[in-house]
C-alpha cells in the first residue's frame, strides 16, 4: 500500500520548489561602451603636431580594461565609424604599407571591439582599404541601410545580436546616407544608402520578429538633427530616428563631432538614451542597461549613461608597448624632409582675408592644374606651419583630408554665386561697425567643425585666379563682386572658366556648387574635366620637393569691405576668437 504521508510531504515540496522558481528572479547589467570620429588618434602621440595627444585609444584601453575587471563579458565595446582617416597613421596604412594588415583592425582586434559601422570618412578611401578592412576585423562591421545594388541586401551585417547572462542585445548599425554628396561613385561603386528612418523601421521589425531581443541598440554614423536633406534622405537621423522609431533603448550615434547626452520619446512613450561621444577619442559614450529577469522574461530595464571625458585616465603602457613597431614605422614617415619655408604661417588668418595658407594651396592647385580659377576652404581650424623645414607630417597640417584634385567648367556667373553662399555662410551682414564681422554662434563653440562660427568652416570657399572684394553690409546674394581675374583680363560672367577644386567640393558637398552656383547635381560628373589619380595632399607634396624651398605669401586678390568698418571687426572677432 502506497504510503500516503510520503506522497503527501512530495507533492508539498514540489509544490514549494516549483513555487520559489516561479519567484526567482535575477538582474543582469550591461556595459556599452561606444566610441565614435575616432579619426586615427590611436596612440598618446599626435603625429602631425609631433607632440603628446590628450586623448587616445590608449586612454579608451585602460577605460574599458578597467569596467571588463567589473562586468566581464557583459560588456559590450562598439565602434561608430571614420576612423579610417585623420592622422598619419591611417593614411599610411591605407595608402602606403598596403600590403601589411590595417592598422585599424590590429587595434579594434587587440582591444576585442564586439561590433562596428562605417563612417563617411571610411568609405572615403575606396574599397581597397575598407573592404580588406572589413576582411582583416575579428568583428562584424555593420550597415544595414548600406545596400548592395546586385543583391539588395546590406553590404555586410546589418546587425549583431550578443548574448550576454541571458540577455539578447541587438546592434544595428547604420551610416549617414548622404554620401553620394561628398564622394565621387567610384568610391562607394556597388552600393547605394537608404534613409536611416526607414531603413531603422523596417529593420527593428525584422530584429523583434526574428531575433526576440531584449534590448535594441542603434549604433549610427549620423549626427543629431540638420545637415543635408532631400526628398530621398536625411544627413543626420539620429534625432528624428529616437523620436520616430518605437523599439531602441540606446541610440550611440556621432559623425557631428558635438559631444550630447539626450533622453528623448518614442512613438510610444518610451524613453531613448542618446549618447555622442564626439571625436578624437578624447570621450567615451558610456551606457548601463539594467535588466530584471523573473521566469525568464524581462520584467524591467533601466537605462543610465552619460558622455565620459577619459583624457585623465592612464595611458596603457601594454598597449602602447602591443603596436610599438607601428608607432615607430608612422614616425619614420612622418619626419621625412619634403622641403623647406620661408615664412611661418597660421590658418586662422583664413578666415578674415586673404593668407598665406590658403593662398599657397590655391597658387599649388592653380599651377598643377593650369586652371583659370582655385577655390579652397580651410580645413584647419587654428593650424602653424612654422618656418624652417617641412616635414611630412605638415603635409596633414596643410592639407587633412585625402581628397583628390579635380577641375570643372564653370561660367563667370556660377563662380561668382558659388562665393556668394561660400561668404553667406561664412560672414555677418553688418548694419553697424560695432557687429560682428564673422557669422558667430557661441552654442557652437565646442563644436568641432564649426569652432564658434554658425556653419561648418570647410565650407568657407575662398578664390584665387579672380580679385574681387567681400561688401559685408550687403545682403545675402550681393556681397561678392569680381573686379578682373587676377592676371588683369576681363572678367566675363557669361565665360567659360576651368576651376579647381578638392574632390569633395567637385562632388557637390557643402552644396556650393548645387545650390549655390546653381548647377544641377547630376551634371556635376558632366563638368568634371579633370580628376587626379592620387589624393591631393600628395601632389602638394610632390609639388613642394619639385621647388625645394618656398616662400608663401598672401595673394592680396580678395579682402572685405568697407575698411573702416571691418579692420575693426576683424580685430575684435579674431580675439574673441583666438584669444588675441
Amino acid at each position: 500500500m502506497l504510503n500516503l504521508k510520503y506522497i503527501f510531504s512530495a507533492i508539498l515540496g514540489f509544490t514549494t520548489f516549483s513555487e520559489a522558481m516561479a519567484q526567482e528572479s535575477k538582474t543582469v547589467k550591461i556595459r556599452i561602451i561606444e566610441t565614435s570620429d575616432v579619426h586615427g588618434s590611436f596612440f598618446p602621440y599626435n603625429f602631425i603636431e609631433r607632440k603628446e595627444a590628450k586623448g587616445s585609444m590608449a586612454r579608451v584601453s585602460s577605460y574599458v580594461n578597467s569596467l571588463r575587471k567589473e562586468y566581464g563579458k557583459n560588456l559590450i565595446l562598439l565602434d561608430n565609424g571614420d576612423i579610417l582617416q585623420g592622422q598619419p597613421t591611417c593614411y599610411y596604412y591605407n595608402y602606403v604599407a598596403t600590403d601589411k594588415q590595417n592598422i585599424v583592425s590590429k587595434i579594434l582586434n587587440y582591444m576585442k571591439y564586439d561590433a562596428a559601422t562605417f563612417g563617411n570618412h571610411d568609405i572615403e578611401p575606396g574599397h581597397a582599404v575598407y573592404d580588406k578592412w572589413v576582411k582583416e576585423m575579428n568583428c562584424p562591421v555593420l550597415g544595414a541601410n548600406v545596400v548592395s545594388n546586385a543583391t539588395g541586401k546590406p553590404y555586410t551585417k546589418p546587425y549583431a545580436v550578443f548574448e550576454r547572462d541571458g540577455v539578447k542585445v541587438a546592434v544595428l548599425g547604420m551610416l549617414t546616407p548622404a554620401i553620394p554628396n561628398w564622394l565621387e561613385e567610384k568610391l562607394w561603386s556597388g552600393m547605394h544608402f537608404e534613409d536611416i528612418n526607414l531603413s531603422a523601421k523596417k529593420w527593428v521589425e525584422y530584429i523583434r520578429e526574428n531575433e526576440k531581443p531584449d534590448v535594441i541598440v542603434g549604433l549610427f554614423h549620423s549626427g543629431w538633427d540638420g545637415g543635408i536633406a532631400t526628398p530621398e534622405y536625411h544627413e543626420d537621423a539620429a534625432r528624428s530616428t529616437a523620436t520616430g522609431v518605437d523599439g531602441f533603448d540606446v541610440i550611440f550615434f556621432g559623425h557631428d563631432h558635438r559631444a550630447r547626452k539626450a533622453e528623448m520619446k518614442a512613438p510610444n512613450g518610451n524613453t531613448v538614451l542618446c549618447l555622442d561621444p564626439s571625436c578624437n577619442a578624447v570621450n567615451v559614450a558610456d551606457a548601463e542597461i539594467t535588466v530584471t529577469i523573473k521566469d525568464g522574461k524581462v520584467t524591467g530595464k533601466a537605462v543610465s549613461g552619460e558622455v565620459k571625458d577619459i583624457t585623465a585616465e592612464p595611458i596603457d603602457e601594454a598597449f602602447v608597448s602591443h603596436f610599438s613597431d607601428d608607432i615607430n614605422e608612422v614616425k619614420q614617415y612622418v619626419d621625412q624632409k619634403i622641403g623647406d619655408i620661408g615664412e611661418t604661417m597660421y590658418t586662422k588668418d583664413s578666415f578674415f582675408g586673404s593668407s598665406p595658407f590658403i593662398d599657397l594651396i590655391h597658387n599649388l592647385q592653380l599651377d598643377i592644374t593650369k586652371a583659370d580659377v582655385s577655390f579652397n576652404a580651410p580645413l584647419q581650424f587654428n593650424a602653424v606651419i612654422k618656418e624652417g623645414p617641412i616635414l611630412m607630417s605638415d603635409m596633414f597640417k596643410l592639407y587633412k583630408y585625402e581628397n583628390k584634385l579635380c577641375v570643372l567648367r564653370m561660367t563667370g556667373e556660377e563662380i561668382r554665386r558659388h562665393l556668394e553662399m561660400s561668404y553667406d555662410l561664412w560672414v555677418n551682414t553688418m548694419k553697424t561697425k560695432d557687429d560682428h564681422i564673422m557669422l558667430l554662434d557661441k552654442r557652437n563653440s565646442t563644436d568641432m567643425q564649426k569652432f564658434g562660427f554658425k556653419n561648418m568652416t570647410f565650407n568657407f570657399d575662398s578664390a584665387a585666379g579672380i580679385d574681387y572684394v567681400v561688401d559685408v553690409t550687403k545682403p545675402d546674394g550681393e556681397k561678392v563682386k569680381i573686379l578682373r581675374m587676377t592676371n588683369g583680363e576681363k572678367f566675363d560672367p557669361k565665360k567659360w572658366y576651368r576651376v579647381a577644386m578638392n574632390s569633395y567640393r567637385a562632388n557637390g558637398g557643402g552644396e556650393l556648387l548645387t545650390k549655390g552656383a546653381g548647377i544641377p547635381a547630376n551634371e556635376l560628373t558632366k563638368r568634371k574635366v579633370f580628376e587626379s589619380d592620387l589624393d591631393l595632399r600628395h601632389y602638394l607634396a610632390e609639388e613642394i620637393k619639385k621647388r625645394g624651398k618656398i616662400m608663401p605669401k598672401a595673394n592680396n586678390n580678395w579682402r572685405f569691405v568697407p575698411e573702416k568698418w571691418t579692420k575693426g571687426a576683424i580685430d575684435n572677432d579674431r580675439k574673441l576668437l583666438f584669444g588675441e
